[in-house]
């Protein structure tokens, strides 16, 4: 293994790790009031558009750590939404 290698490895896995604390904390909660909506749409498109790119240029390595971030931090924007649309419906807000 190259020191390339290694590198990017270490960075896909920090990459994909760093939502879980994340998620852990909304799914606690159940609250993800502090969760920009807005940075998880743009990074939802950005993680979609490397899995595009690593498909274009045949890294499998940059499409499958992408395709993971891209679920995570999905998950993140899927309990974004769902725990807004909870919280409206509690309280009897109005929808976005």
């Amino acid at each position: 293994m190259s020191l390339a290698d290694v590198i990017g490895t270490g960075a896909a896995l920090c990459s994909m790790t760093s939502f879980v604390p994340q998620i852990a904390k909304i799914v606690r909660e159940r609250d993800a009031a502090s969760v920009s909506l807005k940075m998880y749409a743009v990074t939802v498109t950005g993680f979609s558009l490397w899995i595009a790119y690593g498909l274009m240029i045949g890294s499998w390595p940059v499409a499958a750590s992408n395709l993971v971030c891209l679920a995570l931090s999905g998950a993140i924007l899927a309990l974004k939404w769902r725990y807004a649309a909870g919280h409206r419906l509690a309280t009897g807000e109005p929808g976005p």
